[in-house]
């Protein structure tokens, strides 16, 4: 499962808010959402946040192994 604990950390380092992804750089609420969410999203929202962000794809996303329906 994909999950988007870096991104989080990323955006508190670089001073960035879920606000400031909503209203300055228009990333939809319903996309922040399924971020926290860690529900699936697009590849090219991945591209804008690592733009946004300047960063890299790890430091927005990493793979967690599902094992029986829990995230280790």
């Amino acid at each position: 499962m994909i999950v988007y604990a870096p991104l989080w950390r990323t955006m508190e380092a670089r001073g960035f808010t879920t606000y400031t992804l909503r209203v300055k750089h228009e990333i939809s609420n319903s996309t922040v959402q399924r971020l926290k969410k860690n529900m699936p999203v697009s590849t090219n929202t991945l591209d804008m946040l690592c733009k946004i962000l300047d960063c890299k794809l790890p430091d927005i996303a990493e793979y967690v192994e599902e094992i029986s329906g829990s995230v280790e």
